[in-house]
């Protein structure tokens, strides 16, 4: 081959591996929105419950008598996020838009699956208000030991795009800024920046297994150089210091608390070996079902890409285009100098 021609090929190459990119963005987006709709229909309900008739696929109706494909507050704060992603490359940009659709959101049912918002939790509510009344982005979002419900996890996928070519330090101190408009505690910011750091290492192409593997060593050398109490890293020890493949399945809780679900989350995503396996499979842990299919799927659709999402699912969930419209405009911001 000439060095023309190796040239050649050396561009598109690249140029193959960024329009994957605009792929991973949709699966991300798409899988955190059909996750979080598998688990709208059964929410509240006991594990034992569900265990009697388990989800199997698409449903509607169920705990908010909405039609199947509807997603939840989950999906709509983080295509909140995104949007806001979408528009600007300026962090303190994105803050402030980020606060702006999530105002929006509330009062003006943006983003919603059908015009309407049905579930909002206490601490992300209270943070809105704050923020209705002029208060700063960073520091809206309840700080307290008793805040970190599951409210920043559930929305922060789409910002590991942004994260990607940045230094840890900056992914660290970014994700905290973002989590804190609504959950401004540690711990919260914590299984945030674990959850990033796992979606990063997806997308440079490592198994899971070795991405678990190091972020073992990775993030509590991080948060130990910035002086993190050993307290708040010992709530991760399952995690950080156990392999939660091992645990028993009794013992995956899956409620609101920020710790339990990041924890489901991963054990849904680790024990399976496709999309739909793992979602299904967070949802039928019960209780929080939408929030803790929606992080499961987030990483899921990462992982295995949009082909594996079942076609079913895309065709029922609701904004479909809108979602794949959104992915792009994500795409176009950031990567539209390497077409």
């Amino acid at each position: 081959m000439s060095r023309s021609g190796e040239g050649h090929l050396i561009v598109n190459r690249e140029v193959l591996k960024w329009r994957r990119m605009l792929e991973k963005i949709k699966s991300v987006l798409l899988g955190v929105a059909i996750g979080d709709a598998l688990g709208v229909p059964v929410e509240f309900s006991d594990h034992n419950e569900i265990k009697k008739n388990p989800v199997a696929g698409m449903t509607g109706y169920g705990t908010y008598n909405l039609p199947s494909g509807t997603f939840s507050d989950d999906s709509s704060m983080t295509f909140c996020l995104a949007e806001a992603l979408a528009k600007s490359s300026d962090i303190d940009t994105i803050l402030k838009e980020t606060a702006k659709n999530f105002i929006k959101w509330m009062d003006a049912a943006y983003w919603t699956a059908r015009g309407s918002v049905f579930d909002i939790g206490r601490t992300t509510l209270l943070s809105i208000s704050r923020l209705k009344q002029g208060g700063s982005p960073e520091l809206a979002g309840g700080a307290n030991a008793e805040d970190n419900g599951n409210g920043s996890l559930m929305r922060i996928a789409p910002l590991v795009f942004y994260l990607l070519d940045k230094p840890v330090a900056e992914r660290f101190e970014i994700t905290a800024r973002i989590s804190a408009i609504t959950h401004g505690h540690i711990r919260s910011i914590i299984a945030c920046f674990y959850y990033l750091e796992f979606a990063k290492q997806i997308i440079e192409g490592k198994d899971k297994r070795e991405i678990y593997r190091n972020l073992q060593r990775s993030v509590p050398e991080y948060l130990a150089s910035i002086s993190t109490g050993p307290s708040e890293i010992a709530h991760f020890d399952r995690l950080l210091k156990q392999d939660i493949t091992e645990a028993d399945p009794a013992s995956i809780w899956s409620g609101g608390y920020v710790i339990q679900t990041i924890e489901a989350s991963i054990w849904c995503l680790m024990t399976t070996g496709n999309y739909n396996d793992a979602v299904l499979r967070a949802v039928n842990l019960g209780h929080d079902t939408d929030t803790t299919a929606a992080v499961t799927g987030g990483l899921a659709g990462l992982l295995y890409g949009m082909e594996n999402i079942p076609a079913a699912y895309k065709e029922t969930i609701a904004r479909h285009d809108d979602i794949v419209d959104l992915a792009e405009r994500m795409y176009k911001r950031f990567w539209s100098n390497h077409d």
